[in-house]
Parts: structure tokens; sequence; C-alpha cells
């Protein structure tokens, strides 16, 4: 045990002036003038400033030289590149027009190709493939970085797309239309300059956009307000406003969904307008009129079938007095649901599954009259067909699934009524297959319910790594308030428990982001293979058992996420697996608010931390864009009780010295617009000031998704993996 060390719970109770001296950068006042005053490294929020960018240049030469430096760095780097470039991965299809698309990345095409074939080809072990839009020749022919993020194309036939494409991976994108028939960008098209656009085809010559229209447009977290309907040949400037939120919304800002049936004709126009992170105001466009949804502030949409709106509250909800469980799937005629109408009982049945406790809804693909539910079950996957038969009720056919995998929906056809439906699992390569959802599901079940329906077998990856020699275990923790915390623990068959085993424990804990079991080749090749043990936590915040999961570790609850993460790594160590001197610890984005506090709260725990892209400032958090969208997640830190139980775990602030840290690895990206990279630099900054060891790296190009070059994807990994054995294995 390390005497230096004084609990969390110590430092919450201690007076101001204890708190003041043992941690000096957090004021004992708590304004945002001065929680500004106590940060000396404000200039590393300048995201291109001399200062910072100094910073980031003999960080970076420091952690590559001990980085790639290592002689293990180049095997990893090599056979990560192998995997991420790999020609046997499986090519995710949509459904373009009469066929499918794919867009593929590989070492030939590192930034890839927008490409489609029939649906009969894809089935071959050779398709044919048609390139529609090679990324990498017009990045080269305009002298761009482009990376592609998607295609929104005009049903039914889908000639018409809208490209997104982002200037180094960033989430701000420019929009070009396309002709997937032409194969060429549509002159005089549609074309939408850099932002974070919502747009939606209301028909081939309209769209439903909500973007910076100009000064006073945008919300105070830099997403737009307001829908305007722009028709082809008009600049934004000429577009008609058709809806208006507010300038002080929160979340991601305003938008419209556009719901039409098998044969592309409109169902329903219906506009998001968020409060904060999770609430939201709906409003239906009906003949021109914006009229009002009495939904739950806190819902999920996911379609209509007809007149009938598909959606899951994400609060206990009683609008007929009958209440609907939070996380229930439920369907509602629109009219009963638009403002001054009364919500009448009809001969349409309301429910479509309830969840049970330990359960959650994950997707949902609505088709012409039935729906795909897959769904977590103690964080295993399955899937179920559910046919709308009126006042007869839902009727329920199981689909044959593996056990213990994970189960993700992918793309769904009204007009074929058709789900592409993938699984996956530790040490299963993911595999594919297509579910015809339109057979017949008897209106009245007889005694016996139906055979479970199948899904035709499509693709299957192969392994990319030696899974032989270990097995998948769940094991439960039991947190501070004595909630059973589920775990995953992939590790050799033959491990000896004397707590000796390098030990990986991810997580992340927020936003109801679910994490069922996920093949990682990179993983398994670098680490598992190598002897170590990865462990994959269900920690609250996240959606595994549904939304109460989730608003468990909301706002001033927050601590109960961190305190479930260290119940599990105490749970590790009790059971010997591994021990203090051997496990590290791994999380990304929200989980860089995790894993941050994890060291500063819990420091006797752990032995390594890999914190990427991460939120850690968080009491300057809703300043650095786009933070404020985040507010219902974590509070608001200009109101004096939410910055005190933010300041209580916000790990900049909490840095002291004295202490024994880990030595953690803190990474992120220059051009990372969704969470900003000053939250990184400064954490590495208040690190070295306080003479703790640290590695830091900025990489200069992609955004917050890695998704902008696998070749560079694979440097990430290698670095990643290299740092953990240095801190765990040698």
């Amino acid at each position: 045990m390390r005497l230096l060390l004084l609990t969390a719970s110590a430092l919450v109770l201690a007076s101001p002036a204890v708190a003041q001296q043992a941690m000096p950068h957090l004021p004992a006042e708590l304004t945002p003038e001065a929680v500004a005053a106590a940060d000396d490294h404000l200039a590393l929020e300048e995201v291109q400033g001399a200062e910072a960018l100094a910073f980031v240049r003999a960080s970076n030469e420091r952690a590559l030289a001990s980085l790639t430096g290592d002689p293990r760095y180049e095997t990893f780097r090599r056979e990560a590149e192998a995997i991420l470039t790999s020609q046997d991965r499986i090519a995710y299809p949509t459904f373009l027009g009469e066929g499918l698309g794919n867009f593929w990345q590989d070492a030939a095409n590192p930034k890839g190709v927008w490409r489609r074939t029939t649906l009969e080809s894809y089935a071959t072990d050779t398709p044919a493939w048609e390139t529609l839009l090679d990324i990498d020749a017009l990045a080269r022919a305009e002298g761009e970085d482009w990376v592609f993020k998607g295609a929104n194309c005009l049903a039914p036939d889908e000639r018409r797309c809208l490209i997104s494409l982002s200037d180094g991976g960033k989430d701000a994108v420019v929009v070009r239309e396309f002709d997937t028939a032409a194969k060429a960008f549509v002159d005089g098209g549609f074309s939408l300059p850099e932002g974070k656009h919502r747009i939606s085809w209301l028909d081939a010559d309209t769209l439903l956009v909500a973007t910076d229209f100009g000064p006073g447009t945008l919300t105070e977290s830099g997403y737009p307000y307001i829908v305007k309907s722009l028709k082809r040949g008009q600049t934004l400037a000429q577009a008609t406003e058709v809806y208006r939120g507010d300038r002080s919304d929160g979340g991601y800002g305003v938008s419209a969904s556009v719901f039409r049936d098998a044969e592309g004709v409109v169902q329903a126009v219906i506009f998001n307008r968020p409060l904060d992170t999770f609430r939201s105001e709906r409003s239906e466009w009906v003949d021109g009129r914006v009229v009002r949804l009495n939904l739950p502030e806190r819902a999920s949409i996911y379609g209509t079938i007809g007149n009938v709106l598909i959606f899951s509250p994400e609060q206990a909800w009683a609008p007929t007095g009958i209440e609907y469980a939070a996380g229930s799937l439920l369907s509602f005629p629109l009219a009963t649901l638009r403002d001054g109408n009364e919500v009448v009982i009809s001969n349409q049945a309301r429910q479509i599954l309830a969840p049970g406790p330990r359960q959650s809804i994950s997707d949902v693909a609505v088709l012409s009259d039935r729906v795909v539910v897959a769904r977590n079950d103690n964080v295993r996957g399955r899937v179920s067909i559910f046919a709308n038969h009126g006042e007869w009720g839902w009727t329920e056919r199981s689909v044959e699934a593996p056990d213990n995998s994970a189960i993700d929906l992918g793309d769904a056809s009204k007009s074929r009524a058709q789900v592409f439906v993938a699984s996956q699992g530790f040490l299963t390569p993911p595999s594919l297959g297509l579910l015809d959802a339109g057979v017949a599901i008897p209106r009245r079940a007889p005694g016996t319910p139906p055979p479970p329906e199948r899904i035709a077998p499509l693709k299957a990856a192969p392994a990319l790594f030696d899974a032989s020699t270990h097995q998948v275990e769940q094991f439960e923790a039991r947190s501070s308030d004595g909630t059973l915390i589920p775990y995953f623990v992939v590790r050799p068959r033959d491990l000896a428990m004397d707590g000796s085993a390098p030990t990986i424990l991810f997580g992340y804990g927020g936003f109801q982001v679910s994490f069922p079991p996920a093949y990682k080749p990179e993983m398994g090749k670098l680490w598992l293979e190598n002897g170590g043990v990865f462990v994959q936590a269900n920690i609250r915040g996240g959606g595994e058992f549904g939304p109460e999961w989730h608003q468990a570790a909301l706002r001033e609850n927050r601590q109960l996420a961190f305190d479930d993460f260290a119940a599990v790594a105490e749970d590790l160590i009790a059971r010997r697996i591994t021990s203090p001197d051997h496990l590290g610890i791994y999380g990304r984005s929200n989980g860089g608010v995790l894993t941050s506090v994890s060291i500063t709260q819990r420091p006797e725990l752990f032995d390594a931390a890999v914190i990427e892209s991460p939120l850690i400032d968080m009491l300057r958090y809703h300043l650095l864009p786009a933070g404020a969208s985040w507010i219902g997640e974590y509070g608001d830190p200009r109101v004096p009780g939410d910055a005190a139980f933010i300041a209580a775990y916000s790990a900049y602030q909490r840095l002291a010295p004295g202490r024994e840290y880990p030595r953690v690895y803190i990474t992120t990206n220059t051009l990372d617009d969704r969470v900003h990279p000053g939250h990184a630099r400064k954490f590495a900054a208040r690190l070295g000031d306080l003479g703790y060891d640290h590695l830091y790296y900025e990489e200069t190009s992609g955004g917050h998704s890695n998704d902008a070059d696998p070749v560079a994807n694979a440097r990430r990994w290698a670095r990643h993996y290299v740092y953990l054995s240095q801190q765990l294995m040698d």
C-alpha cells in the first residue's frame, strides 16, 4: 500500500484550506473566473497556438523516442497494419438502389473507395465491385486531406446522394451532391461549405438543412438550432426557415428526420430539438405547420409504419394512465400524439416489447409492417421480429443467433423487408448474414411458438489472431452501493492465478453506450497472443441494462461510475487474476474522464493508463467546443451546486504533489473537433509541472474517430501496446 495516498472520500470531506493545500490548482471558489485564474495552462487550449504547438512537438519527440524506439514497436505496427488493411475483412454493405454499397480502405487505398455490387455478387467469394468514388484520387486531385464521412441517398432509387467529406477527419464536413449512375459529382448540384450539418432529403429538389446560417445561428456548443428548406439552385442565404429552436439549446443541434414507406413516399417529417444532451422536444411538420408531439423528453425515435410512430421512452411514461417502462418499445399513432389531440386508447396495440431488469434494446429496424429488434440479455445479444396486428397486438418470432455474442443490426431495406445482421465475440471473428424479415408471423401464435427464423449466412471473417489458448468468462463485482457490476475477462486457459498476469481493464460508462463482447483483432494479436489478459467492465453510465443503468451515473451521481470501475479492479485483484503492478486501464473520449479520475482517486490499483482523446478538465469542459452539448451528462460548471460535485472528481484540478501516480500515456488528435485537444495537453503539462513521469503524444492529423487512415491507425495501436507492454510486462 502506498502511504502517501488519501482516499477520495477523505479529500472530498476535507476543509477547503486542506484541499487547497493538497491540490494547489483546485480553487477555494469554483466560479468560472476563479477556475480560469488557477489554470496556468490556458494557452494550451489554443488549438494552433504557438505555445501549444511547441508543447506538442517537444512532447511528441519524447514520446516517440520511448515508444517507437522500443524493439517491439515495428513488429506491433506491422501486425496491426496487416489486420487493419486485410483483404479478408468483411466488407460491410448498405442497401443502395437495386444493389449494395460499401466503403473500403486498405493499404492501396488508405483513404478508401466507395463502391457497389449486386447482392448476388456480394454473396460470392469474389464480389465484382464497381468503384463509385475514389477518395484517395479525389484528395490528390484537389490537394485536400479528404476523409469520407458517409453518403445520404434519396430513396427509392438512391441515384442522388449527398457525400460528406471531412478535412483530416474532423466532425465538420463539406457536402456535395453525387450521381451514382454517372459516378460523378453533380454539376451545379447541392453543395454546402464546411460545418456540422444536419441534412435530410425532402424530395429530389429540396433538402431540409440545419447548419451555420451566419452569425447568431449556432448554439453555445457550436451546433445549429434552425432548420431551413433549401431548394435546388438556392444559396443557404435564400433558404426558407421552417423550424427554429433556441440559441440556448443544448445537445447536438436541431435536425429534421424524413420517414418514408417502401416506395419512398414521405410518411412523416419530425423535427428534433435537443434541450440538453438527452432531453428533446419533438414536433411534426403537418401540411406546412409545425405541431408539437406529446412525447417524453427522453426518448429514441426509430421510424414509422404508416401513421404509427415506433419509439422508446427513456423514462417512465403514462400518457393514458397506463405506465410504460423506461426502455420499452412502443407504437403510437402520430395523430394521437399531436398537441391538442387527446392520447386515447385505440385499436392499435401500444407496447411491442418491455425488456427485463438485466436486458436492454440495442437497435431497432423499422420495416413496412414489422420491426426487427436486437437486444442485450445480460450483455449478450438476441434478435426478434415483431409483426403488427393492430388490435391483436404485436406478435414475436425469435431469430436464431449465436450465443454469448454481440448482435448488431446493419442496414435495413423496407422495400425488400431485409436486414443485415452481424455477430461477433471476444474470441469469435465477425460474421454477417441477411435476415428476411418478411416471414409470415401468425396473428395469434399457436400453443407452441414457431421455430426461430434463420439468418442466411453471407460472410465470415477469418481468425486474425490465435484464440485457441484463451477463454472468456463473465463475473460480477460489488460496487460501493452494493450494485453488482458485470465484467468480461478474456484470459489464457492455463493462467496461473497468482496475480502476475498483465491485464488491461477497459471501461467507458457514459452516454448510454453499451459495450457487449466484440472481436478486437489488434488487441488479440498484440496483447492476448503475448500472454496478456483483457477485461471489459460494463459499468453504470452505459446502456447495457437500459436507460436506468445510464441515468444512475448522471451528473451528481457520476462517482458511481468511477466506483464501479474501481470495484472491478479490486475484484480482479481479489481473484488473483492480476495485481496492481500488472493492471492497466484504457479509455477514450468519455472513457478519458474515467481513466484520468481513476488514476487520481485510486492510483494504488493501477500501474498503467492509456488516456485517449479525453475529457479531463471538467470545470472548463463546457468552454471547449463542443463541450456544452454534454451538460445533460455531466452538469453545468457555471452552476455552483454542479461545480461542487464536478470539482469532487475533475482530474485536472485534483492532481497533487506527493502522490504515487502510475506513468500514464495520454494521446489525442490536433484536429479533434469533438473533444478538444486542450484537455489532454493540459493534463500532460500539469503532470510534468508536478514532476510525474508520463508520455504525451498528439497526432497532428485525423479527428476524434481515428478513421482517417488505417495505416496511421496501425501506428496508433502499436504505440498503445508498446506502452502497455513496458508498464505491465517488463
